[in-house]
């Protein structure tokens, strides 16, 4: 109950903060809304020069890319980490959190709420309805249960990574350190995976499991018998990265040793 009330008095006070500047959260809302609908041209662009892609058809893909929004989505609003290093290591906004009772890393989640970016999750759902209407798939009784497993199991991937990204602050004083960078990589995921040579197809799935938020997954709905079983390991790779996260992100904490003068 402590937590749940913690979540609710901030997300109150994110919504009193958006009413009184409302246009920089429609400005948010929109540039969010024309980077996805940039990203899905470019698949459409690709498409007009060839009939498949990996194996898969145009709808096929963005059938991917629709998924690759849902847990994106989610990731973006409540585990936003992207400039920990700068704000709370270098600024010495860390010594704050850690005079709280709460966990360190939950009351990080809740300064960097970002509601606006849950319209990408819903815009995720309406592409993946329509691309499937175009494939002609049924709805099946197994399709809303397993994509809310599916779609926490692909969050907690995108949780995991960038957590132990994160954590890397601890040991050092760069700001964004190499998470620009992972940003980029994390896009692969929402092609397939079979476009790749081995060796990264590899670390897509096993060392930078991207290929679990996106293509993997969204496989298990197109019914690709070839990637049923990697499709039912996202939620255990969910699980093995933000639990070894966490361990590394306590570690860290107890490294901590302030900002200092």
């Amino acid at each position: 109950m402590f937590y749940l009330g913690l979540i609710w008095e901030y997300f109150t006070n994110y919504v009193k903060t958006r009413l009184t500047y409302r246009a920089d959260f429609w400005v948010e809302v929109i540039s969010d809304l024309l980077f996805q609908a940039t990203n899905l041209i470019f698949i459409f662009v690709v498409f007009a020069h060839t009939k498949t892609l990996g194996g898969f058809t145009e709808a096929e893909v963005v059938f991917v890319y629709g998924y690759f929004m849902v847990p994106y989505g989610l990731y973006s609003c409540f585990i936003n980490l992207w400039n920990f290093g700068d704000r709370y290591i270098v600024k010495g906004e860390m010594d704050r959190i850690l005079t709280r009772p709460a966990h360190s890393l939950f009351q990080i989640f809740l300064e960097n709420l970002d509601p606006p970016s849950l319209i990408g999750s819903v815009i995720g759902i309406i592409i993946m309805i329509w691309s499937g209407g175009q494939l002609g798939l049924e709805l099946e009784w197994w399709y809303i249960p397993v994509l809310i497993i599916m779609t926490i199991g692909s969050t907690l991937i995108y949780a995991g990574i960038y957590i132990i990204l994160t954590s890397v602050s601890f040991y050092s004083d760069s700001p964004t350190g190499i998470i620009p960078l992972m940003v980029n990589i994390q896009t692969y995921g929402r092609y397939p995976i079979t476009i790749y040579n081995r060796a990264i197809q590899i670390i897509l799935t096993w060392v930078l499991p991207f290929a679990f938020v996106g293509i993997y997954p969204a496989a298990l709905f197109l019914q690709r018998q070839e990637m049923m079983a990697m499709a039912w390991l996202t939620p255990v790779m969910g699980i093995v990265f933000f639990t070894a996260s966490l361990l590394l992100w306590n570690s860290g904490v107890k490294r901590y040793r302030g900002a200092g003068s």
